[in-house]
Order: C-alpha cells, then sequence, then structure tokens
C-alpha cells in the first residue's frame, strides 16, 4: 500500500548517520488514528533482522500521554546509544487502563524505529537518523479508527487526547522538522 514511500524511508534511513550510537533511530509521529503502527509494521519488512519497532504506547498513559519520556529514554535509548541491549517495562492496555507491568527486552538493532504520538519530539531530534509525520487530515475520521482499534468505552479518552497532541504538536513543532511527510486518506 505504502511500498514506495516506505522504500525511500528506508533508502534514507540507511544512508544517514547512526546517531544513537551504532544504532540509526528512525521516528514515525503524527496525529493519533493516522496509522503510524500500520505503517511502522510495513516499514520494517524494507529493513533486516537488525530492526526493532518500538511504540510509543508501551510507555505512554491517559493520564501521562507526553511525560513518560525520560523513561523510554533511561530504559531504551540510553542503553542503545551505550551499545547495551535493551529491557523495560512496557504497559499492558488490556484492561484499557495501562499499566507498566510487561517485561520487553531489545536487542542490539541496526535501525530502531520509534512510532506513536510524540515519538519524533524535539528532545530526541539530534539522536534522529530520520523523521516521519504521518497524517490523516480527517479528525473525525481519525477518532473513529482509534476507536474502533481501543474499543468504545476509550471514546471519551480518545477525545481527550486528540486536544492534548493538538497542543504537544503546536508546542513542540513536531510536523515542522519532518524529514519525511506522508498524509493518508
Amino acid at each position: 500500500m505504502f511500498s514506495r514511500w516506505c522504500g525511500d524511508v528506508a533508502r534514507r534511513t540507511l544512508a544517514g548517520p547512526a546517531l544513537l550510537g551504532g544504532t540509526r533511530l528512525l521516528t514515525i509521529d503524527g496525529p493519533s488514528g493516522s496509522g503510524k503502527s500500520t505503517i511502522a509494521a510495513e516499514l520494517r519488512r524494507y529493513f533486516d533482522d537488525g530492526v526493532a519497532v518500538l511504540p510509543t504506547d508501551d510507555f505512554a498513559t491517559w493520564a501521562h500521554p507526553f511525560s513518560w519520556w525520560r523513561r523510554l529514554e533511561a530504559q531504551v535509548l540510553d542503553p542503545i546509544a551505550s551499545m547495551r541491549q535493551v529491557h523495560y517495562l512496557a504497559n499492558d492496555w488490556s484492561t484499557g487502563m495501562p499499566q507498566a507491568t510487561i517485561s520487553k527486552s531489545i536487542a542490539l538493532p541496526t535501525v530502531l524505529i520509534l512510532e506513536g504520538v510524540s515519538a519524533g519530539r524535539r528532545e530526541v531530534s539530534t539522536r534522529t537518523t530520520i523523521s516521519c509525520w504521518v497524517e490523516l487530515p480527517d479528525r473525525d475520521l481519525r477518532l473513529e479508527r482509534a476507536v474502533a482499534r481501543d474499543g468504545e468505552s476509550s471514546r471519551l479518552y480518545l477525545q481527550q487526547w486528540q486536544r492534548d497532541e493538538d497542543a504537544w504538536f503546536a508546542a513542540d513543532g513536531t510536523r515542522d522538522r519532518a524529514d519525511i511527510t506522508l498524509r493518508v486518506s
């Protein structure tokens, strides 16, 4: 579906510098419900086995949509920058109220795809090889896609999430810093 775009992103990532230790960091950011996770899964196929995909959902919660970043840095980015294997606690979203209870590991990757809302934040820009912005312009359609993914009981949380991410993106300037933009429909 996005084969040309994915091929271009993969080529540019592999041609770019490894700014996170020996790892190339590829971020995929954009509003919720735009398809970032789907695109990250597709994009992964364009790399060899040395790629890892890390969703920001492993760290974000409804109550703390953006303030979890220091934990991701300490548990994932800093170990990778020091060329060490990663061990971290990921959120379990199965109850609808995320809790960091799932133990995960990441072998030292050649490419780390960090995907999710605020993945391309200003704080990581000096460590990022390629930053991508994915957006579905129709806000209502994004909400419906997110509700279809997360369940009807998440609708009010997702509506608040949309307001929170609007403010975040405006303050952070994430879209403007992206190397590559993809508008989906």
